[in-house]
């Protein structure tokens, strides 16, 4: 929920599975999020990043680095060139 100056004033915002896009739920501790950071041509941080949530859910079934590989590659942030 929002105020009236746009700021959140929630106690708790939940996550959604970049993979699965269903919520996170506030118990599950085998969850991870990822803060990918953005760089410049120079390969200096900026202030942005790219953020990835992953459920515990999928990472028991082992699906975790096939999702994060899609999910890079669809931001453009990992190539499979030669």
């Amino acid at each position: 929920m929002q105020n009236e100056d746009k700021k959140i004033v929630d106690l708790y915002i939940p996550r959604k599975c970049s993979a699965t896009n269903r919520l996170v739920g506030p118990s599950d501790y085998s969850s991870v999020q990822l803060n990918i950071a953005d760089v410049n041509e120079d390969g200096v941080a900026l202030k942005t990043n790219q953020t990835f949530c992953i459920s515990g859910r999928v990472r028991r079934q082992g699906f975790a680095d096939g999702c994060l590989n899609r999910l890079f590659k669809e931001k453009g942030l990992l190539t499979f060139a030669k």
